[in-house]
């Protein structure tokens, strides 16, 4: 597990997503409450783990995001899954890529998906977490081509660090 600063190829997505109004990025209940600000704040940096090809002939592939805390001290956190297109296109469409998550619950949920530029993404807002020191983030995901013609591209999982 490495940290980086952020990817050359997600600088133009947390750019437009910085450059949102902070309302199209958080739930009303909480743009009431007051916690517009500490909801805007952009990721520092992101833990990024082996990318995968997207399963072939509609299979669902699981994908687990595990990330631990090692510092003492809380840590935001949000995992996020990206979906990139091929250098040369096609580029991919939400319609396409069906993502669900396993919920504490026990239920699969469907993510909905932004798109920028021919990446797919899962949003980070949704899924900030406060991970205590030494504690363990462990997300489930369900990845599913849904479009009738095989598709190429790869999975991304990785970690957004918050301050």
């Amino acid at each position: 597990m490495r940290t980086l600063k952020i990817p050359r190829r997600s600088l133009a997505l947390a750019a437009a997503l910085a450059a949102l109004p902070t309302a199209a990025l958080v739930a009303p209940a909480q743009a009431a409450t007051g916690a517009r600000a500490a909801t805007a704040a952009p990721p520092v940096s992101f833990v990024e783990f082996p990318d995968t090809a997207l399963p072939r002939d509609h299979a669902t592939r699981p994908i687990t995001v595990t990330y631990r805390n090692d510092s003492s001290a809380d840590r935001t956190v949000a995992p996020q899954l990206l979906v990139e297109s091929p250098e040369n296109g096609p580029f991919l469409s939400p319609a396409s890529i069906r993502i669900e998550v396993l919920s504490p619950g026990g239920h699969w949920r469907a993510i909905p998906l932004g798109s920028q530029t021919g990446t797919l993404y899962t949003r980070l807002v949704p899924a900030k977490t406060v991970l205590h020191g030494h504690q363990t983030l462990t997300a489930h995901y369900r990845v599913t081509v849904v479009g009738k013609t095989p598709l190429q591209g790869t999975v991304e999982p990785r970690v957004a660090l918050y301050r």
